[in-house]
């Protein structure tokens, strides 16, 4: 059996480090108790081997393997470029 990798979207917001970018994901949670819609995001660090992604590109990012310390996720494709 085949596992699927998890696939997440969201904004670059910093690409000062080398084949690493810092993607913004943002998601949508409902308050368990008062049923208001939250906005959380939280930020992943993803490796793009071509230095492609600039800041504010709408990219895709997939999971993989460890590559250090803090970065297990790989850009998969660039959606929309940014500004």
């Amino acid at each position: 059996m085949k596992v699927q990798r998890k696939r997440l979207t969201g904004r670059v917001t910093s690409d000062k480090m080398d084949k690493t970018v810092v993607v913004e994901v943002e998601r949508l949670k409902r308050h368990r108790l008062y049923g208001k819609v939250l906005k959380r995001t939280k930020k992943y660090m993803a490796h793009d081997e071509e230095n492609a992604c600039r800041i504010g590109d709408l990219v895709r990012i997939v999971e993989s393997r460890p590559l250090s310390r803090r970065k297990h996720w790989v850009v998969e494709e660039i959606m929309q470029a940014g500004n």
